[in-house]
């Protein structure tokens, strides 16, 4: 039986000591920025990209890998005799998983699984990291594929956005768009389903919608419910992460966490100040 390694792309902003503890393999996306383009938290960290943002008269765009850096990772991993699990951002999203899956082809079919996780940035990495920790524990190909989709299916994300621009100008806004326009002075509380962006509620004013974020959640998972894992994620903001950590874990049993950084590449679609709040309930036994 074979090891498995788990592949997965730069939207999950996974540092690089994480990834190595688990044995994870970061294909980045690109920025692309006045003329030139960037390795995503490679040739721009996420730090440089919102100092620039902040400054710039100009917005980025952003780009999947090329199918040629998919398959030479593949191609390293089953020279070490893995089998290989990718997992990565939402086909509806981005071209990655096309990039991913091109590569794929040109391996043993029975060597390779790539799956379209519907989701990006912290419930990706959230997915990621579980079933790497699966993998090196001996789980098969075929055992990791199914905790992925399960994940998958049960992760939960609510963000919040300070405005809705940088989304409306990425093409990313999917049925959100409804809200342009009337979403002035309003805080925009948004989802992934069915992996697309997809508009959840609106309130007034940020704290508010920190708090409606955390009503939602307790309204699923019950007062000192059990989240399995927990993922806060912002823009560069570790105040409010470290808020609504400390709320969580007023309102929940925690059993796992992560604090981390929205990407570079999806911070050019979500821009400034955005946060979101990411959890996969545990299984009721």
């Amino acid at each position: 039986m074979n090891k498995v390694a788990i592949v997965t792309d730069s939207t999950t902003a996974i540092p690089d000591d994480i990834a190595r503890e688990h044995n994870l393999t970061i294909i980045p996306l690109s920025v692309n920025w006045d003329g030139k383009s960037y390795l995503d938290g490679i040739e721009i960290t996420v730090e440089e990209f919102y100092e620039r943002l902040s400054k710039s008269s100009t917005l980025p765009t952003t780009s999947q890998p090329p199918v040629e850096m998919f398959a030479k990772a593949y191609e390293n991993l089953l020279n070490q005799g893995y089998d290989i699990l990718t997992i990565v951002l939402s086909s509806k999203l981005s071209g990655t998983w096309l990039s991913a899956t091109q590569a794929a082809a040109d391996f043993p079919k029975n060597r390779i699984t790539v799956l379209d996780s519907l989701q990006a940035s912290m419930p990706l990495t959230l997915v990621a990291l579980q079933t790497a920790e699966a993998a090196l524990r001996g789980a098969t190909l075929l055992e990791c594929t199914n905790l992925a989709k399960d994940l998958c299916q049960r992760v939960r994300t609510l963000f919040i956005v300070n405005t809705l621009e940088f989304l409306h100008k990425g093409g990313r806004i999917g049925s959100a768009a409804h809200l342009i326009g009337t979403a002035l002075q309003m805080k925009p509380i948004l989802q992934i389903k069915d992996g697309l962006v997809d508009s959840f509620n609106k309130v007034r004013t940020f704290r508010k919608a920190s708090e409606r974020v955390l009503e939602v959640a307790e309204a699923e998972l019950g007062k000192q419910g059990t989240i399995e894992y927990l993922g806060i994620v912002t823009a560069n903001a570790p105040q409010v992460a470290e808020d609504f950590l400390r709320e969580a874990h007023a309102r929940f049993r925690v059993r796992k966490e992560l604090v981390g950084l929205i990407s570079p590449v999806i911070g050019t679609h979500v821009g400034p100040g955005a946060v979101g709040f990411v959890y996969i309930p545990a299984k009721k036994s």
